[in-house]
């Protein structure tokens, strides 16, 4: 299994992080996970292209991780391509028909099928998915991929979703601010390393970065690291990752 980091930003992207986007790639599968403004952009650098993903996984619906989605239905269309797949939580539906209703000349443009998944087990472009229900502002996601990579979506660090990815080869996790910064929805780095203490996890990569976080990744790994003894790296835009 590859994953490729295309965002590893937030809903304010600095010039070297896109927003959220991560692309899994196996033995001929490939599907998107979050489809955030620059994504289609980094699609292209990382020598997929759109062309190559026929389906789209949400993890929720803030804009940071949907901007993308419509530019990437006429991208396929003007490719020749036919159809694409969107799948998501409860809403993924509503959210596709308003975003086609805006532009409406893009209705007919594509066969466009929209599935909503709940928290459990499914198949998405030939992969076997568990879904655990996280803990943010809107209903979202995360994901569990062949029981080898997981990506918790936006959510705060808790018990839960730390079992959920427990026995991962990697684990991709939001990390979008520093200690210092008061937040809610999402972990901070003494949050997320209590909570993935005493879990085995072989690398955890941290991504859904805030401008908050330049300067301070090593303060930052070192937070999580008093608590996690594990491998805790932070994600980059274009990262390629193999998992055997």
């Amino acid at each position: 299994m590859k994953v490729t980091f295309l965002g590893t930003g937030s809903a304010m992207p600095t010039g070297e992080r896109f927003q959220t986007g991560i692309l899994v790639q196996e033995d001929g599968r490939t599907l998107l996970v979050d489809c955030g403004s620059g994504v289609l952009h980094r699609l292209q650098q990382s020598g997929v292209g759109y062309e190559n993903v026929p389906t789209v996984l949400l993890t929720h619906h803030h804009l940071d991780h949907v901007a993308d989605l419509l530019p990437l239905m006429k991208a396929r269309w003007l490719a020749g391509e036919e159809h694409l797949e969107v799948v998501g939580p409860r809403g993924t539906k509503a959210l596709v028909d308003d975003l086609l209703s805006v532009y409406e000349y893009m209705q007919d443009k594509l066969d466009v099928q929209v599935r909503e998944v709940v928290p459990g087990d499914f198949s998405v472009a030939g992969f076997d998915v568990s879904a655990y229900e996280t803990r943010h502002s809107l209903p979202c996601l995360a994901y569990r991929f062949d029981d080898r990579f997981t990506y918790s979506g936006d959510s705060e660090a808790f018990a839960g979703l730390a079992n959920f990815a427990d026995g991962s080869a990697v684990l991709a996790h939001d990390c979008s601010f520093p200690d210092d910064v008061d937040v809610s929805n999402h972990p901070t780095p003494t949050q997320l390393g209590r909570e993935l203490a005493d879990h085995e996890i072989g690398r955890v990569y941290l991504t859904h970065l805030y401008p908050h976080t330049d300067g301070r990744h090593a303060e930052m790994r070192d937070a999580i690291l008093e608590q996690f003894d594990g491998d805790v790296r932070f994600a980059e835009d274009l990262q390629t990752v193999t998992i055997e």
